[in-house]
């Protein structure tokens, strides 16, 4: 066991971790986890914690990244070779003097330290402290493998028996995706990947003082799962084979799929009002929900003039709010749903990533909410699902353009109702009942995702031109 007394002393004396963390300004810029684009100007370590002094050697790093004005944290586990590793260059730094340097999270000799930590009810080892239940299922001789898909973290997949989600950019405090999975499992849920352990740790900031965060989450595998989104793809790509037919008479209808995750949304949102706090919104929170939809609207209108010809029906909509007598149930939400955060298995749908969007203030993540935000969400996933093939394999001069377009909003519109039906189903109120404020959700959610397809991927336009078309002209009681 390493001496905590001597880590300090360590981190300032190796040599070879000064000459690895030279190598972060130039390595830092070409990670997908790196928030933004603008080029790192300085990288200063706020903790180092040398996990193994043999070879490789590894080190724990969470470090300032410096650029223009602005920085912010990020936790980069590195190891240290002697000898080239054939099979991690693709996530090599550089060379040092004491050898190869790459991202630890990648090394299966590395990720075994840090899932050991987790044994026994876990521990402390310099800055950083890891927590288990004394019973928990580690799986010590697991190989770890790190899933491609993330963007904003890097989650490890140890065997089919656990997952290590490590969060790369920190903010201090509780990371929303660690508070609710506890929660979740202290009180049984069946719809989430029970939490088996997480790591804190902290560091200190330029003015000297103490700083505290998640760092990662070790939960439950989920094996036999299927993505959420795939699978309604999969629905609507037999839907345009077969051009003639109606959504419920194709053999791939995906409305009862939607029932059932419905379902399970009301079950989670029934557990996490039981188990985290909950509040309501009055008059004059619904005055400031309306108001801040609205600066939102005339924010995006100058980003996409697009937008312009449905700003009155559009700010009618969201006045309407004003106009709600009764006060609106608040709670804890995922803050960020759609199908990509849904997997299906065996057992039923399962829910994963409460962590909201992780570029949002955590205090914004963790407000209280009403549940429609969350619905609204879905809904607007359900209607992306329906068109995003009609814009990426279909052109407006298509003999079947219009045929097929029509299919499509009525797969949209099918799915979207089997949901909400299934929500009712799962013991919560239907919210269809609550036509204001789940409509003054969906157009809040549908202007972000315009402002966002206009920036990042202008093809794709029209999917929520299209749905802010639709929800200006809906007619709210």
């Amino acid at each position: 066991m390493i001496n905590d007394e001597t880590l300090a002393e360590n981190a300032l004396a190796d040599e070879a971790l000064a000459q690895a963390v030279a190598l972060l300004p130039e390595w830092l810029p070409h990670q997908r986890w790196l928030s933004g684009r603008l080029p790192v100007s300085r990288v200063r370590v706020a903790s180092a914690t040398l996990l193994r002094e043999d070879e490789p050697r590894v080190w724990h790093l969470l470090v300032e990244v410096h650029r223009n004005d602005h920085s912010d944290v990020y936790q980069v586990p590195l190891a240290i070779h002697r000898e080239f590793q054939p099979r991690l260059e693709h996530v090599q730094l550089g060379q040092v003097d004491a050898g190869h340097v790459y991202d630890a999270l990648h090394d299966k000799i590395a990720t075994q330290e840090i899932l050991r930590h987790f044994l026994d009810g876990g521990g402390t080892i310099g800055d950083l402290t890891f927590h288990s239940d004394a019973g928990a299922d580690i799986p010590i001789g697991e190989s770890a493998l790190a899933m491609p898909v993330e963007q904003s973290n890097t989650s490890l997949a140890y065997g089919d028996v656990a997952l290590l989600k490590v969060f790369r950019r920190l903010q201090p405090g509780l990371n929303p995706d660690v508070e609710v999975h506890a929660a979740l499992t202290q009180a049984g849920s069946g719809y989430i990947a029970p939490l088996l352990g997480w790591i804190d740790g902290h560091w200190t900031d330029t003015e000297g003082g103490r700083q505290e965060a998640s760092l990662a989450m070790l939960q439950a595998y989920l094996t036999t799962a299927s993505d959420g989104w795939a699978l309604a793809a999969a629905s609507v790509r037999d839907l345009y084979a077969e051009g003639d037919l109606h959504a419920d008479e194709v053999g791939g209808d995906f409305a009862a799929e939607a029932h059932r995750l419905g379902e399970a949304t009301a079950h989670v949102h029934k557990a996490m009002a039981e188990v985290l706090p909950t509040g309501s919104f009055g008059r004059a929170d619904l005055n400031a929900k309306a108001d801040l939809m609205l600066e939102q609207l005339d924010r995006a209108v100058t980003v996409v003039p697009e937008l312009e010809p449905y700003l009155p029906a559009l700010r009618q909509q969201m006045d309407i709010l004003r106009e709600v007598e009764r006060p609106v149930f608040t709670q804890r939400v995922h803050g960020d749903y759609h199908l990509g955060q849904v997997l299906r298995t065996v057992l039923g749908w399962k829910l994963v990533d409460f962590e909201g969007e992780p570029a949002r203030p955590l205090a914004e993540r963790t407000a209280l909410d009403s549940p429609l935000r969350d619905v609204a969400g879905m809904l607007r996933s359900f209607d992306y699902a329906a068109r995003y093939l009609l814009i990426t394999d279909y052109d407006y001069d298509h003999p079947a353009y219009e045929q097929i377009s029509y299919r499509a909003s009525e797969w949209a519109d099918r799915n979207r109702d089997a949901f909400c039906a299934g929500y009712a189903d799962g013991g919560a109120r239907d919210p269809r009942e609550d036509a204001v404020l789940l409509n003054a959700y969906e157009i809040d959610k549908a202007v972000y995702e315009v402002v966002y397809e206009a920036r990042y991927r202008p093809s794709w336009l029209p999917i929520p031109l299209a749905a802010v078309e639709r929800l200006a002209h809906t007619i709210s009681k």
